[in-house]
């Protein structure tokens, strides 16, 4: 039987305000265990929620980067369960009547193709604190730090057809937060969680199946794997004669296996209702139109500009505009070098730099090189000065720290390219006079010994030589 994977995905994002959604704690990340949890996160009898008006404009925000619904009135809820680190034994969430409605994300896919991915909500609601096991041998502690930190859950419709797809719009939303600057994306520190919901139905079949909910995955190649590894269960369980149950799985990274956590709840075991401390969120139009003014350009309008503008691949302009910084990077280099050459700025970018952040571990924000050292350098390919195989030797020491520019690497490492015709002839005919058996097998037809004697040049010049008239001297010199 052929099986047809169907998987939705609540995204966590966990909005930058200073302050919590509900009290004026902070949410600096890594402070000492309960320091930054006031009386309203920990639910003191007699205490009153007040409204974060900032995490109210984040959200706005989002809603119109995903051109959604942003209904005129919303309402807080209380969503009652127990557990250690939910100290007033309900989570302040938004149920019914979330403060953004639905809306579309464009996803583009590896083979180029782009899907468009509904999101069913997205909703406002404070985050839960931390339990921790690792420290107490057989005790469970409670950091109440977290709790009401601002979180926006972004729910999606079950629209995705495989685990990379889940991955494209995953890494699709992490990106357009960032550009919003409403999350910093940082998933080592919780700020950007996964939860997958994930069923398989016979293929043609309109009908659901039975889904799992794998919880709180926090990177982007554990999504992957642990969707992977839960469509094969089910496909495994169905086929033997079992049943998909509805529940809350967790992935375990180590031994990359799904495991039951607890059966999964609807809303009404939740027990929702409006939360009677707070007052319904009432939107006024001038205020939606004040935030649109404040939208950044966002990534697919850039990624078109910069196709259409800079005439780079829809690949290039992919990877450039991946990240907010990545793409403001490659704009600051393309200024400081006049616009030149967009496509040898793009190339340097996507290949040496980021090969080299990506070896070293470091974001864009990191780079040794700044955006002006680079397009200094790039300067000098463009007009000559150096080869492209010199420059990585710029690179490498611009990336050591020996140098403040190209320039002075250049004039202190005596690497200026060779440009000067009667130099590069008297290495031509050098080259020709030490090597005649391959002068004839070449000009018997054997063309491809043409590199052989540039690598000769080359070698002799020390790479200061400039390629392209080393080509044409040495192809007209051979023939005659």
């Amino acid at each position: 039987m052929e099986w047809e994977v169907v998987i939705g995905l609540e995204i966590h994002a966990q909005l930058a305000t200073k302050s919590k959604i509900f009290s004026s704690a902070s949410t600096a990340y890594g402070a000492q265990p309960n320091t930054q949890a006031c009386a309203v996160d920990l639910g003191l009898p007699g205490v009153l929620p007040v409204l974060n008006q900032e995490a109210v404009k984040m959200a706005i925000k989002f809603g119109l980067a995903v051109d959604a619904e942003l209904p005129e009135r919303s309402v807080f809820a209380r969503k009652n369960y127990f557990y250690p680190d939910l100290p007033k034994g309900y989570q302040i969430s938004q149920f019914e009547l979330p403060i953004v409605g639905k809306g579309t994300l464009t996803i583009e896919l590896e083979d180029g193709s782009e899907r468009v991915i509904g999101i069913t909500r997205a909703h406002l609601e404070e985050d839960a604190g931390k339990s921790m096991h690792e420290d107490f041998h057989g005790q469970t502690g409670v950091d109440l730090n977290r709790a009401g930190t601002p979180l926006l859950e972004i729910v999606s419709d079950p629209d995705m057809r495989s685990a990379k797809e889940a991955v494209a719009y995953m890494k699709k939303i992490h990106s357009l937060v960032r550009y919003l600057e409403i999350c910093d994306g940082n998933m080592q520190e919780g700020s950007f969680r996964c939860d997958s919901n994930v069923s398989v139905r016979p293929k043609g079949q309109q009908e659901l199946g039975t889904r799992a909910e794998l919880k709180n995955i926090n990177s982007f190649r554990n999504v992957e794997r642990a969707i992977n590894i839960e469509i094969e269960r089910q496909i495994e369980l169905i086929e033997d004669g079992g049943t998909v149950v509805q529940e809350t799985r967790l992935y375990d990274a180590d031994k990359n296996e799904t495991r039951s956590m607890r059966s999964k709840e609807e809303a009404n075991d939740y027990r929702y209702f409006p939360d009677p401390d707070l007052l319904p969120v009432v939107l006024e139009q001038e205020m939606i139109e004040q935030i649109r003014a404040t939208l950044p350009e966002l990534p697919n309008a850039k990624r078109d500009r910069f196709v259409a503008d800079m005439k780079l691949s829809n690949y290039d302009a992919s990877v450039l505009t991946s990240s907010r910084e990545l793409a403001d990077y490659y704009e600051a280099v393309l200024t400081a070098s006049d616009n030149k050459d967009p496509k040898l700025c793009a190339n340097w970018v996507i290949t040496q730099l980021s090969g080299a952040l990506n070896k070293a571990g470091l974001d864009i924000t990191e780079s040794p090189i700044s955006a002006e050292q680079l397009a200094g350098m790039l300067v000098r390919i463009s007009d000559n000065t150096i080869s492209g195989k010199i420059a990585k030797q710029i690179f490498e020491a611009l990336w050591a720290g020996e140098g403040t520019d190209a320039d002075s690497i250049i004039e202190a490492k005596g690497l200026k390219q060779v440009t000067d015709s009667g130099a590069i002839e008297a290495l031509v005919d050098e080259a020709i006079a030490n090597n005649p058996d391959q002068v004839e097998q070449y000009r018997a037809g054997k063309e491809q010994l043409l590199g052989f004697f540039v690598g000769q040049i080359m070698k002799a010049s020390k790479g200061k030589a400039n390629p392209a008239q080393v080509n044409e001297l040495l192809k007209a010199k051979l023939i005659s």
